[in-house]
């Protein structure tokens, strides 16, 4: 008979395995019912059950947070940890009623089949892909560091040629900062857009830089990911020989 430790934090057993397709499950129908519960005219009646169910499901998850937290053998680390936060975030707010519903937060979780269902060549391409990650890491922190001063010169600019005309729209730098966002991912909601010569121009300036911009992580990804790949054939085949 496997041990509670090991059916918890382990999936090499049916009892194991069991336990986490029942947790991921669980996940899934509370994802589920917290989308039900956001269409309107829902009748009382529905409303009961989807809040009787919510209930259900917290209880569980809170008796898997506590039971996980038991048999752990580095509980702070748990407490701490990427997983364990999101656990614990998952069921705090219908404790404490803090008004902001995290149930969203649970899709998260789901990531744990990557481990249940070993799915080596998924596992895989996320090691390629971390790898990639760090070789063009300072790539994408100057892409990152260019982009925010971009958005931020956009917004000046748009705001110099528009605040004038459209005083509501582009009443300051920071109200501007939307439209800059929007422009830079090409986006373009058109809730805000310029009516000036002046600001058409820059726009169209703006929108030709802002194309590289939005392009240019992914090309560098794309290279870094080939390299990335070889990096790793390579090392296979070392180990091979």
């Amino acid at each position: 008979m496997p041990t509670l430790k090991r059916i918890v934090e382990g999936n090499d057993t049916r009892l194991g395995r069991g336990f986490d397709f029942f947790i991921q499950f669980l996940i899934v129908v509370s994802l589920v019912t917290f989308s039900i519960e956001t269409l309107p005219d829902l009748s009382q009646a529905a409303r009961d059950i989807l809040r009787y169910t919510e209930i259900v499901i917290v209880i569980i998850f809170t008796a898997e947070y506590l039971i996980r937290l038991y048999v752990t053998d580095r509980k702070l680390s748990f407490v701490f940890s990427f997983f364990g936060l999101v656990d614990l975030l998952a069921i705090l707010p219908f404790y404490i009623s803090t008004g902001v519903d995290l149930r969203s937060i649970r899709a998260i979780r789901l990531f744990r089949l990557f481990r249940i269902l070993k799915l080596v060549r998924y596992n895989a391409a996320i090691r390629r892909f971390h790898r990639a990650l760090l070789i063009a890491k300072e790539e994408i922190i100057l892409f990152a560091l260019v982009a925010s001063l971009l958005l931020y010169l956009s917004a000046v600019g748009i705001y110099y040629f528009e605040n004038k005309a459209q005083p509501e729209a582009f009443s300051s730098v920071f109200h501007s900062l939307w439209w800059s966002v929007c422009t830079l991912t090409t986006v373009g909601y058109g809730d805000v857009y310029p009516v000036t010569t002046g600001g058409k121009i820059f726009t169209f300036g703006r929108l030709a830089t802002g194309l590289g911009v939005t392009f240019l992580p992914g090309g560098v990804l794309g290279c870094v990911r080939s390299k990335a790949r070889e990096l790793e054939d390579n090392q296979t085949a070392a180990e091979e020989a």
